[in-house]
């Protein structure tokens, strides 16, 4: 899985495209990372104030350079349409129109490389009435149905969701239709094109399983749909100690040994039942079971036992766990750890570089591009350009 000598010019910020990007540097791409002279917001949000845990930027925009070009002036926008000229791929996450009006959009770059993949990653896409909506991840999910979904009853207020599902799996569906487009020009199936990722669109897209109900007389409900409370056997109970143990026996065989490892052989038959007071009697059963043991004892009982039984771990606690580190996943250098390319392959792509410093390789990648020093030099006076050299 390598994308070595494919080039990509980054102008987005924040989290979707970024994420996107960093999946494809991961992979082997040389994405150059176009900042505005003030940089990526995202270099200023930190974790903790003066932590060293780092900043959002520092966890999505690993093994990139940074360009940083002032695109709202003449110069800077000739300066990114001359990189441009030697990209495979150019990625925006602006609302629809503005790349256009800074002279950097599709048409713009189309003409200087014809066969270029141009992916546009917004909120709600390029068409529609919402197409230039202002929005963030809480917002996007609030439209795609997902955060409806997120309680456990229609007279719980809806949770924000504990990470940004929206920004990540539109990002993550921006590189792989990059990806596809890029092997689609390769075998001749096509040449450049305009990619047009909506969050929304991927949201509804990943809500698969409740569209058949969604489509119906009868929506589904919060509380009430098989693989989010409904289910007796597929839920989140809480320890002796206050932790929690997810338990999903979907099928009888998992639930059969469940009941066999907790001494209870009289819960195998209510298994598959759809009557209503037969699954509320099993939750209370089931919530006291649970009740008697702390978690940690939980796991010691199924540790070899082909249940579906899982503690509810932190974050930390599963980037620390064995399985976790005998995939290789945390990587741990000189700065802060960070979370590598989740997936393992015969043919890896070397390992990237760190994070870049705001303009760090302005200089350098134009200089790759034919410009000398007259041209930095008048890119300076111009403050068109900032040179983290």
């Amino acid at each position: 899985m390598r994308l070595d000598g494919v080039r990509v010019l980054d102008l987005t910020r924040y989290l979707p495209g970024p994420y996107a990007t960093q999946l494809l540097a991961d992979a082997g791409a040389d994405v150059i990372k176009i900042e505005d002279p003030t940089g990526d917001p995202a270099r200023h949000l930190g974790f903790e104030p003066d932590s060293a845990d780092g900043t959002l930027f520092d966890a999505v925009n690993r093994g990139k350079r940074s360009v940083a070009l002032d695109l709202k002036s003449e110069a800077g926008t000739v300066a990114f349409l001359d990189l441009a000229r030697d990209a495979d791929v150019v990625i925006e996450g602006f609302r629809p129109g503005v790349a256009d009006r800074l002279g950097v959009g599709y048409e713009a770059v189309s003409e200087e490389v014809p066969d270029v993949v141009y992916c546009s990653l917004s909120g709600y896409g390029a068409t529609g009435p919402y197409e230039t909506r202002a929005g963030h991840d809480l917002n996007y999910v609030a439209f795609a149905g997902l955060l409806d979904t997120n309680r456990a009853s229609e007279s719980e207020a809806p949770r924000i969701p504990g990470l940004q599902v929206g920004d990540m799996t539109g990002g993550l569906f921006a590189a792989f239709s990059i990806t596809g487009a890029l092997c689609s020009r390769a075998l001749g199936n096509t040449g450049g094109e305009h990619l047009d990722v909506a969050i929304t669109d991927v949201l509804l897209s990943v809500s698969q399983s409740l569209a058949p109900a969604a489509f119906g007389d009868e929506p589904p409900r919060p509380g009430e749909t098989a693989l989010a409370g409904a289910l007796p056997w597929y839920g989140v109970y809480e320890t002796a100690d206050g932790e929690y143990l997810s338990l999903a026996a979907l099928e009888p065989v998992f639930w059969e040994r469940f009941c066999e490892t907790v001494d209870r052989p009289d819960l195998a038959e209510c298994h598959g039942t759809d009557d209503e007071p037969t699954r509320a009697a099993l939750r209370e059963e089931l919530d006291a079971l649970f009740a008697d043991r702390t978690r940690e004892e939980w796991e010691g009982l199924f540790a070899e036992t082909d249940a579906t039984v899982e503690p509810v771990r932190t974050l930390g606690e599963a980037l620390s766990h064995p399985q976790t580190a005998s995939r290789g996943l945390v990587e741990r250098g000189s700065g802060p750890a960070r979370i590598g390319f989740p997936a393992r392959s015969s043919a890896p792509a070397e390992p990237g570089a760190g994070v870049p410093g705001h303009g760090e390789h302005t200089a350098s990648v134009l200089r790759e591009a034919g410009y000398g020093d007259g041209d930095l030099d008048r890119l300076r006076e111009a403050d068109a350009a900032v040179f983290g050299d």
